[in-house]
């Protein structure tokens, strides 16, 4: 194993956050009478396709649509100030991992989501915060690329920015949509089990592991 570089996804690996961005899309097409089941939004979400075609199906303009976005937005940062998102143990892991290899994020997470669940907007930290971003080389959120996962262009900007070949990171991620993106840069994946995906297919991950615990366990033995 010849990995020197590790490359985190965010959203269902660092922090329990997926299933709060579900319910405040859920609410909003609800308020269309329209009902997203939870299996379908994580179908959909393998291949990246949007929840939104349902408003548009339903005969909402792009205006309207921006509308529900909007509010989703909103709530899901309500719901990010006010539900627990910690993975218990995630923080001293991502330390200890920092100590033999470096580390980057590379997720999907809008910027001002990303800085909320961190406390990088100004706002105190509490004794809930995640730690983990002191460890990191750098961060990639959704600003800094054109083409969101599973097309390739995060990981490939994330080996760029180490200046290194694929054959020496190993990403790590929890969903299909993750998955396609690593494999598409041509770089091994790990992919960690969470029950929200847990139904997507993983058959190219080159690597299965039930936590985080025992990813650790595999890189240092």
């Amino acid at each position: 194993m010849s990995y020197t570089h590790l490359l985190f996804d965010h959203d269902g690996v660092l922090v329990n956050t997926e299933p709060l961005y579900l319910q405040a899309i859920q609410e909003q097409l609800a308020t269309l009478g329209i009902t997203l089941r939870e299996t379908d939004y994580i179908q959909n979400m393998a291949v990246g396709a949007d929840p939104w075609a349902l408003a548009r199906a339903a005969g909402c303009d792009e205006a309207m649509v921006d509308q529900l976005r909007d509010a989703r937005d909103a709530r899901y940062q309500q719901l990010l100030r006010t539900r627990p998102i910690t993975i218990e143990g995630v923080d001293g892991l991502i330390a200890e991992l920092a100590e033999h290899f470096q580390l980057a994020i590379v997720t999907t997470s809008r910027d001002v989501d990303f800085d909320l669940i961190h406390a990088l907007d100004g706002q105190p930290r509490t004794s809930t915060t995640p730690d983990v971003v002191r460890h990191m080389d750098f961060i990639l959120k959704r600003s800094h690329y054109q083409n969101s996962k599973p097309d390739p262009q995060p990981y490939l900007l994330a080996l760029s920015r180490f200046g290194i070949e694929p054959s020496q990171a190993l990403v790590i991620e929890d969903s299909e949509r993750g998955l396609r993106s690593a494999v598409a840069a041509g770089i091994d994946c790990a992919a960690i089990y969470h029950p929200f995906t847990a139904g997507q297919r993983f058959a190219k991950a080159k690597y299965r592991f039930a936590d985080l615990g025992e990813l650790k366990q595999f890189l240092l033995g």
